[in-house]
């Protein structure tokens, strides 16, 4: 595993301790790939589960096809399309599309988060109740910015990249306070927009907090307001009737 995603294998987690250097580990629970934050011991491993938890509780009660992002991906009657996951994280939203019947290129570029969300794909493959879901999500592990046009037969593409949270740190959710000390923000996000609108055949959709300007600060053609994010729809052609 530290070969193919080439991070330094250090044996053990006890030899951590030896390491005063190190900030983060990555190591094998039960089978499950896990990240730790080594000075927030409490915080306990994150990694991706799309069997149990949340993803599973979602899964079983979002709402289908009523849910606010299959209306602003045009999941519809007759048009399920297949949407690259520009910027993939821990996959929950592209689980979601997978669930909801979409092919999903999730497209991830840093190696360490790769690596939990191939795990975490490759453990949803093993589970009868979820592996026909897995089995419609495909990890690329490259740079979207550089390296968007590598997913082929694009009809929509997803964005929601990393965005600085008004909250105190101890009110964001565990697997926010750990990415965001391991990835920082997506200070190159505006210049996703550009790409993903060449590569979309019928629209982009960007994920922002309600607060947050829109990508690059172009006018999105509508957006699905929630509670604490919207989605700002970018429409390049209609999606067709059948």
């Amino acid at each position: 595993m530290a070969k193919k995603w080439n991070l330094n294998y250090i044996g053990d987690a006890a030899a951590a301790n030896k390491q005063p250097q190190l900030h983060f580990l990555l190591q094998l629970n039960q089978q499950a790939l896990e990240l730790l934050k080594l000075d927030e011991p409490k915080l306990g491993g994150v990694k991706v589960d799309f069997v149990e938890g949340a993803t599973a509780h979602r899964r079983k009660f979002g709402g289908g096809r009523g849910q606010d992002i299959a209306k602003a991906i045009g999941l519809k009657h007759g048009f399920t399309p297949h949407v690259l996951d520009a910027t993939a994280g821990l996959g929950r939203d592209a689980f979601v599309l997978a669930g909801l019947g979409c092919q999903v290129t999730l497209m991830e570029r840093m190696p360490i988060v790769a690596a939990l969300l191939d795990d975490g794909i490759e453990r949803a493959k093993l589970n009868s109740e979820v592996s026909e879901i897995a089995n419609r999500m495909t990890l690329v592990h490259a740079s979207s910015i550089e390296n968007m046009d590598l997913a082929q037969q694009v009809d929509v593409v997803y964005l929601d990249p990393m965005y600085p949270h008004r909250e105190k740190s101890a009110a964001v959710k565990k697997e926010m306070r750990v990415f965001q000390s391991l990835v920082g923000e997506d200070l190159d996000a505006d210049a996703l927009l550009e790409p993903a609108l060449a590569l979309a055949k019928y629209r982009v959709v960007v994920k922002r907090p309600s607060y947050a300007p829109p990508l690059n600060n172009i006018k999105p053609s509508t957006s699905i307001k929630m509670k604490k994010n919207r989605f700002d729809v970018y429409v390049k052609r209609a999606i067709p009737k059948v």
